[in-house]
């Protein structure tokens, strides 16, 4: 009889284990990498292949170091809107993922340089070293994340510190003709920054390179550059640069908002911006609608101006206050890309031609402008000062207009337009001399108590002047009450009013003429 063979049992899993543990610590000699090709290149766009798992936004590697963003993400090929040179570029060049999305150096690193959108150095003083980098696109804040706007942001000119407020976080649209002074505004407004702890991002959008440079160059000079960043796509730069330029300006800001800082931001201008975009739609055959822009043109200066705002307490207190500037074309602000913006902001500060060519710079017209948050966070010297100046000089406009068809005018009448000649005259400003709080208070309380009326038009300019120079004389305690107190009391006003009074007597004759003129007359 046979005996019964017996299995013996093989334990097979430290085996599996082991084979396990080296796939674990197996490492690959390459990098398998997702590879497309160009099939066309054409101004400031390509269109590629073979990149089917690239995202929306994605930001894509071409050679010779030029990149570009994945916009149309098709079924069968992507539509890149390119960033920098892209001469060099062909069809049938390959095309790399990166696998994140554009960003952009931020920090304290770039306090007092001038970059372009992808954060090159454009002054000439080497590269920007900064550690962080943050997202050129960026969710804006939630409502609940956001603060009510409660402090004002001072621009140092007259007429609107006193008649169109703005306050830390509110974006206000500056809006007019071509030279009209927008910029000029906005300039002014980043030198009364000076020594007030705002930190300033001037964006340049398509402007002319000659035009920087003179801004660059008054910045300089006024020592507004340690406290401001210049973000500059030329108008010879491809859209693609220009589209990102304010994204990429906003990520800059942002990162010091949430900081604990304030930041103001401005964007000169939208209308070159919304021209980008609508060349860039056009050519990757994106739907056209009014006047040729993409139906989403709302939504990219909508998502872009939702992220200023003012922080709670909690998150740091940090604000951010926009100042966009769009083109009118022939004073239409009805138009479609200036209808867009007063939507999406918190008012608007128009400048007319008209008052431009009269020599009433900065040239706002009050009627048209407005600010629908400011005012909640003007201080309390400007409220009581500057409250009825607003009626005062709309009444004065109409009467104007009526007097020049030679109409009888009563007493009163006249007295109304003395009056308005006079607000016009003290809310007149040269360019590059923003006032204080101080002066402007001095200037403005003069004016509203009648103070200014019996001094001949002539002598306006040399008035404004003394109460200037008189009003760094106040009590310092005074002083900083004006700039942060809740309160405008009657004995701070009888002090001004005094000041003012002693000041103004030496103005109440016409001052002499020049014998020598008389002569030559």
């Amino acid at each position: 009889m046979k005996a019964a063979h017996k299995t013996a049992k093989i334990d097979i899993e430290p085996t599996f284990a082991a084979i396990q543990e080296g796939l674990n610590d197996f490492t690959p000699a390459f990098e398998p990498k997702e590879v497309g090709r160009i099939i066309s290149v054409s101004t400031g766009i390509a269109s590629i292949s073979g990149l089917n798992s690239t995202g929306f936004e994605e930001l894509l590697a071409f050679p010779g170091g030029a990149f570009g963003i994945a916009f149309n993400v098709d079924e069968t090929e992507i539509g890149v809107v390119l960033l920098g040179d892209h001469a060099h570029l062909q069809a049938g060049d390959e095309v790399l993922r990166t696998g994140r999305v554009m960003d952009v150096a931020v920090g304290d690193g770039v306090l007092g340089r001038v970059i372009d959108p992808l954060g090159r150095a454009l002054d000439g003083k080497g590269p920007v070293t900064t550690q962080t980098r943050l997202p050129i696109e960026r969710p804006a804040a939630a409502i609940m994340d956001r603060a009510p706007v409660d402090v004002p942001l001072q621009t140092g000119l007259k007429v609107i510190d006193a008649l169109i407020p703005i306050g830390r976080g509110q974006r206000e649209l500056i809006l007019g003709d071509r030279r009209t002074g927008k910029t000029a505004i906005a300039i002014d407004t980043i030198l009364n920054q000076k020594g007030k702890d705002v930190l300033c991002v001037y964006c340049a959008i398509g402007q002319r390179a000659s035009a920087v440079a003179k801004l660059i160059h008054v910045l300089r000079e006024n020592g507004a550059m340690d406290y401001t960043v210049i973000v500059v796509a030329e108008g010879n730069d491809p859209p693609g640069l220009t589209y990102i330029a304010p994204y990429a300006a906003t990520s800059i800001a942002e990162h010091f908002m949430e900081a604990g800082r304030d930041v103001l931001i401005v964007y000169d201008d939208l209308t070159q911006h919304a021209r980008a975009y609508r060349e860039l739609s056009l050519l990757l055959r994106r739907p056209s609608g009014r006047e040729a822009f993409p139906g989403d043109i709302f939504y990219i200066h909508s998502r872009l101006l939702e992220r200023s705002t003012h922080l709670r307490d909690d998150l740091g207190n940090g604000s951010l206050t926009a100042l966009p500037i769009i083109e009118t074309e022939a004073q239409d602000i009805a138009a479609y890309i200036p209808t867009n913006l007063i939507s999406i902001t918190d008012g608007q500060i128009y400048l007319s031609p008209s008052l431009f060519e009269l020599g009433v710079l900065p040239a706002v017209d009050v009627g048209r402008s407005v600010s629908r948050v400011g005012g909640k966070a003007q201080r309390a010297a400007f409220r009581a000062v500057a409250g009825d100046l607003k009626l005062a000089y709309a009444q004065f406009e109409e009467l104007e207009a009526f007097a020049r068809f030679g109409a009888h005018l009563d007493e009163e009448t006249h007295k109304t337009i003395d009056h308005g000649k006079r607000i016009r005259a003290c809310l007149k400003q040269n360019e590059l001399n923003p006032a204080s709080v101080s002066e402007q208070v001095v200037i403005l309380l003069a004016l509203s108590e009648g103070l200014l009326d019996p001094i001949p038009l002539e002598r306006m300019a040399d008035a404004q002047n003394a109460l200037s120079n008189a009003a760094g004389t106040l009590p310092a305690d005074l002083q900083l009450r004006l700039e942060t107190a809740k309160t405008f009391s009657d004995a701070d006003r009888d002090t001004i009013i005094d000041l003012a009074h002693t000041v103004l007597h030496a103005f109440l004759t016409p001052a002499p003429k020049n014998p020598s003129n008389q002569e030559e007359a």
